[in-house]
C-alpha cells in the first residue's frame, strides 16, 4: 500500500534556496581608457557606452546569484555591466589582460582562496601568458559551495589529448591540474562547481572529462547537450558539479540565454549558460 504525501499549507517555509548560477565569457570586456587596454590586439574594438548598456541589461535579465565570467579586465568594467548595488565583483590578481571573475549577489558571504596559478602553465618568461582560477566558497545559511571560476587554454577543441600540436598538451596539463583540485575538494567532502570556459566540447566520454572523474564523482551539467548559439555547436562553457553539489541541482534547469550574434553586432561569441541549484537550508 503506497503511502500519501504529507499535506503541507502553502506558506510551509521549502526545505532549500534556490540559486542561479551563470557562467559567461564576455569577449575582451576592456577598460578602453585604461593604459592596460593598449595591450589588446589591434582587431579588437573598443567596447562603446551602447555596448555597456546592451549587455547590462542582458545581465539584469539573467539575473544570476553567482556568476563566473572570463575575458574582463578588471571589476571597473564589469561594474558597468552587473550594478554595483547588487553584485560584489570579484577577479585574478593576474597580470594578464583577461581575468577570470566571480560575480556574487550582495548579501551573500564568501571567502576567497588564492587563485590557482598552476593554471597558468607558461614559463616565466613567456610573451603570453595563460589565465589563473578564480578559487572561493560561497557561505549559506547550512551549506557551502566551493567555486572554481576557470577560463583554460584554446585550440584543443576535441581532439585527442595526446595530439602533438601545442594547444593539447597544454590543455591535458591544465586538466592534470583541475583533476588534483577535484581531488582535494572530494578529501575534504566538499560541495564544488567548476564554471567557465574550458575551450573544450567535453562530454561524458571525452578522455579529459574521464581524467577528472578518475578520483570523484561529477556531473558535467551540459552533457549531451548543443548549444543555440553559432549555429547550435557543443557546448565549450561549462558548469561541473562534484561533492554534495551534485544533488542540489534542479535536474530541468540547464538554461542558454541567447544574446546578438550577428557580426555586425556581436557582444560575445558565446552566451551565458545557467543552472539552478536547491541549497539545503
Amino acid at each position: 500500500m503506497a503511502l500519501l504525501a504529507l499535506y503541507q499549507p502553502a506558506h510551509a517555509t521549502p526545505a532549500y534556496h534556490a540559486i542561479k548560477l551563470s557562467t559567461w565569457n564576455m569577449e575582451w570586456l576592456l577598460d578602453e581608457t585604461a593604459p592596460a587596454s593598449r595591450a589588446a590586439p589591434l582587431d579588437i574594438s573598443p567596447r562603446t557606452a551602447a555596448d555597456y548598456a546592451l549587455m547590462a541589461s542582458i545581465a539584469a535579465r539573467l539575473n544570476p546569484d553567482l556568476a563566473a565570467v572570463q575575458e574582463a579586465d578588471g571589476a571597473r568594467s564589469l561594474s558597468r555591466v552587473f550594478s554595483p548595488q547588487r553584485y560584489v565583483i570579484f577577479t585574478t590578481d593576474d597580470t594578464v589582460l583577461q581575468h577570470t571573475g566571480l560575480i556574487v549577489r550582495t548579501g551573500l558571504e564568501v571567502t576567497r582562496h588564492p587563485d590557482v596559478q598552476e593554471l597558468d602553465i607558461t614559463p616565466p618568461d613567456a610573451p603570453h601568458h595563460l589565465r589563473s582560477g578564480l578559487d572561493m566558497t560561497v557561505h549559506f545559511a547550512h551549506a557551502d559551495l566551493r567555486v572554481l571560476v576557470v577560463h583554460l587554454k584554446t585550440g584543443c577543441w576535441d581532439d585527442p589529448p595526446e595530439q602533438t600540436h601545442h594547444a593539447c598538451p597544454l590543455l591535458a596539463r591544465q586538466f592534470r591540474i583541475l583533476s588534483e583540485w577535484i581531488s582535494e575538494r572530494t578529501h575534504s567532502g566538499e560541495a564544488f562547481a567548476i564554471m567557465g570556459d574550458f575551450n573544450r566540447r567535453l562530454n561524458v566520454r571525452d578522455p579529459l572529462f574521464l581524467q577528472l572523474q578518475e578520483n570523484a564523482r561529477l556531473d558535467l551539467t551540459t552533457s549531451g547537450y548543443a548549444s543555440p548559439c553559432l549555429g547550435g555547436s557543443y557546448f565549450i562553457d561549462h558548469i561541473i558539479l562534484g561533492g554534495p553539489a551534485i544533488g542540489w541541482k534542479d535536474p530541468d534547469s540547464l538554461s542558454v540565454m541567447a544574446i546578438p550574434q550577428d557580426s555586425s553586432h556581436q557582444l560575445s561569441d558565446h552566451c551565458p549558460v545557467s543552472i539552478t541549484l536547491h541549497i539545503p537550508a
